[in-house]
């Protein structure tokens, strides 16, 4: 059997015949290997040596398995780990694949089961590389376009609203919105700000925040941004970084440091159970408190890809039932106040072209 190309496994056992005994069947199997006899030397051969994987005992003097599983995933996050454990510690090595285990052999050891289970656990490892990696990748992408738009918000910091604008349309195309949803946002944002009587001089601000909310998604791939489908979780991590992106880009720009602000904050929840700094209450600034309403009002109110736009007391009721949650109820109250026709007229105004029927 050609042994080249087959995966390098380190063996951990403080009992010699368990190591001798694993050293010749995965030999046999193919497998180049080497042994320790406890964590401190494992951690010795891993740092001159790279491993695909250790196939560790869990019960060992010294150090134990639980141990060396977590100075690995500190110390050598490429290598994975497969542990060895009595069956009554079973329990134990279920703590320890939530700890990055990638699985458990019990004891006794059954010779011919062992193969599978070390195939299995490597086909995972090899994925859960591939994903690391297209990460490590994406955010390599995302560090170059999120530099190259910093550097063109920059030129822009001194012009005027329509360069804003005309930026933000492009963003917004990305992700093939066609109804001007980043302006249409901004007017119902200022609006609903003047019925709470905020003062006139916070609102360019609170403009700009409105409007660049989601300018941090320039660093979400595109597989990500237009899936149509449920993200999986790696996926969701990505796409929940785009509020840091966003303040990134924004902040230390003079003229839009208090924007980046709203947009770092803006899908933060009321009761804490938001991204990305689990903010909670008043601690969230006042803009993206009023945005985050209004960013429910026109998701509920607009059509989507995968369904049609529902009507205004359909969101009025999705806000009512998240009030104290997800959306200030102070905010809420002075949103319910304004009546329909005036959100209707807010949409006509950002799409002159297209003939808008009403909210409601």
């Amino acid at each position: 059997m050609d042994t080249v190309t087959k995966e390098q496994i380190l063996i951990v056992d403080d009992e010699e015949a368990i190591r001798l005994l694993l050293e010749v069947a995965l030999s046999d199997q193919g497998y180049r290997t080497r042994a320790a006899c406890n964590a401190d030397e494992a951690l010795a051969v891993l740092s001159s040596k790279h491993f695909d994987l250790v196939l560790s005992d869990v019960r060992m003097p010294g150090m134990d398995g639980l141990g060396l599983l977590a100075e690995i995933g500190k110390r050598h996050e490429d290598v994975g780990v497969l542990l060895l454990t009595a069956c009554e510690d079973v329990s134990m090595a279920v703590r320890a694949m939530k700890m990055g285990a990638l699985d458990y052999v019990v004891k006794p050891l059954r010779l011919h089961e062992i193969n599978k289970t070390i195939q299995r656990a490597l086909n995972r490892h090899q994925k859960e590389l591939e994903e690391r990696r297209y990460v490590m990748r994406l955010e390599e992408v995302v560090k170059e376009q999120t530099f190259e738009l910093r550097r063109t918000f920059e030129h822009l910091q001194d012009s005027s609203e329509t360069a804003l604008e005309a930026l933000v349309a492009a963003l917004d195309a990305r992700e093939h919105e066609t109804q001007a949803h980043s302006k249409r946002v901004r007017e119902y944002t200022l609006h609903l700000a003047r019925t709470l009587g905020v003062d006139a001089t916070l609102l360019p601000d609170l403009s700009r925040g409105a409007m660049l909310h989601d300018v941090g998604k320039i660093g979400v791939s595109d597989n990500i941004l237009m899936k149509p489908g449920k993200l999986t979780e790696t996926e969701w991590i990505e796409m929940r970084k785009h509020p840091q992106t966003g303040y990134w880009i924004l902040d230390g720009i003079q003229g839009l440091k208090a924007a980046s602000e709203i947009v770092l904050a803006h899908q933060e929840k009321f009761d804490g159970s938001g991204y990305p700094r689990n903010l909670k209450g008043e601690d969230i600034t006042p803009g993206a408190r009023i945005f985050a309403v209004i960013d429910c009002f026109d998701a509920i109110t607009s059509d989507r890809p995968y369904r049609k736009a529902a009507g205004y007391e359909t969101a009025r009721g999705e806000i009512i039932r998240c009030s104290g949650m997800q959306f200030d109820p102070y905010v809420v109250k002075h949103f319910l106040e304004i009546p329909p026709h005036e959100w209707t007229e807010i949409r006509r105004e950002t799409l002159p072209e297209k003939k808008v029927g009403s909210i409601g």
